[in-house]
């Protein structure tokens, strides 16, 4: 698994509180599957309050990737949706999680706005 994915569910942890997340409650585990071996990260949301872990546990919402897919993703140079939408990154379980937590995913470089910031704490 990539530095810059550990450390955006590092980050994730440490802050505790996401205002942009206050209307969300649920479960995500992110599966990064690497030949026969997964890792995995499960990040509890309990409107705006972040719980991030590594275990393997049922969850709402699961998005698999490869690990240097994510990494991308965490650094800003690739988007989920549009990842979704190649079919590089597959989600089970509840879409509306995903919407809500690719809100607190970092923008690409150029953005403007909160996910720009995160995108430079994170590089």
């Amino acid at each position: 698994m990539g530095e810059a994915t550990t450390r955006f569910f590092d980050e994730l942890d440490r802050r505790g509180y996401e205002p942009r997340l206050e209307k969300a409650a649920g479960t995500v585990r992110f599966d990064f599957r690497e030949d026969a071996h997964t890792d995995h990260w499960l990040v509890v949301v309990d409107h705006g309050t972040l719980k991030v872990s590594r275990v393997d546990h049922e969850a709402d919402t699961v998005i698999s990737t490869s690990p240097e897919l994510f990494d991308e993703i965490a650094v800003g140079r690739e988007h989920v949706i549009a990842a979704l939408l190649r079919g590089d990154l597959t989600v089970t379980g509840n879409a509306l999680l995903v919407l809500q937590i690719e809100r607190i995913l970092p923008g690409t470089p150029h953005a403007r706005g909160p996910r720009r910031d995160f995108v430079k704490e994170a590089c």
